[in-house]
Parts: C-alpha cells; structure tokens; sequence
C-alpha cells in the first residue's frame, strides 16, 4: 500500500473504526488512542498491506487487542492500590518543616533556587549552574549567602519570641 492509499484509507476507515472500539470501551478518548496506536502499528506495515487484503480488520483487531490489554493493565493497577490503601493518618508538617519554608520564602529568588538544588535537590554544585544558566562561582556566592541568611532566619532564639536584639551575639 502507498503513502497516498494509506492515507485514503486512514481517512475513511478512522471514524468507523472509532465507532466500533468506542462500542467496546465506553470511553471515546480511549477509543480514538487505540486505534490512532492501532494506525501508527499499519502504517509501519503499510508496504505489506494490500487493500484487498481488508487491512481495516487488522487495525480493529489491533486496536480492540490495544484496548483490553490496557484495560487489563488498569483492572491491575487499581486491584494493587486496593490491596496497599493510603495510611489513615498522615502527618502533617512540623513545626522544623514550616521554619525552614518560612525562612526559605524570605531569601532571594536566586539564592532560594540555588539552596533547594543543591540541598534539597541534591544537586551539585555544576548542576545547579547548568540548571539556572548561572556560572559555578555565582552559585557558590549564592550558596554561601543562601546559608548565611537562613542560619539568621533559623538560629537559636528565633522560634523562643526573642527579639533580635534580645539575643546575645
């Protein structure tokens, strides 16, 4: 089969098609992935394919084959999640957790980024630079300043009520 018949065929068998495996999925957008998946598997073929030959069986029969077997990939995945359900109780932040958020909603954009990369993140030094387009001696500036900041933001006597110049430098 040619580009141009294919492409004949693929307009005129593509609604119909639909039609057919929307009858067995109920679900319209499933129906049209499959035998759009179902169209890309002909096309690789295409050449082998002869138009009286009834390649519209092959691509429903692909197509409805594509829709039970994910059909069956779903059933599993939600009969997995009934079996290992969400804890009843999930802990909310800490009080650490929302000091550190707090202190790392007053740094600097630049310096927030370069913190959460590295730290967080896990990234390295020269990942963070590639990541924010930023040279490696201006994400350790950033670094070093991001650190200095929140050791003000989270030192000792910041969660007591002291003022800052109650403390004791």
């Amino acid at each position: 089969m040619t580009e141009e018949e294919f492409d004949i065929f693929y307009a005129s068998a593509f609604p119909r098609l639909v039609g057919r495996v929307y009858a067995v999925t109920g679900d319209l957008a499933e129906a049209q992935d499959v035998v759009q998946e179902a169209f890309v598997r002909a096309w690789d073929r295409r050449r082998e394919m002869l138009a009286d030959e009834a390649p519209e069986a092959w691509v429903r029969t692909v197509a409805v084959r594509l829709a039970v077997s994910r059909w069956r990939r779903s059933r599993r995945w939600l009969e997995l999640v009934r079996h290992h359900a969400a804890p009843e109780h999930v802990p909310g932040p800490g009080p650490e957790h929302a000091a550190l958020v707090q202190a790392l909603r007053r740094l600097p954009q630049a310096q927030r980024t370069a913190i959460v990369l590295h730290h967080l993140c896990d990234l390295s030094v020269e990942q963070v630079a590639s990541e924010t387009g930023a040279a490696v001696g201006t994400v350790k500036a950033r670094l070093s300043r991001g650190r200095a900041a929140l050791a003000v933001h989270l030192g000792p006597g910041r969660n007591s009520g002291e003022k800052e110049g109650d403390r004791v430098r």
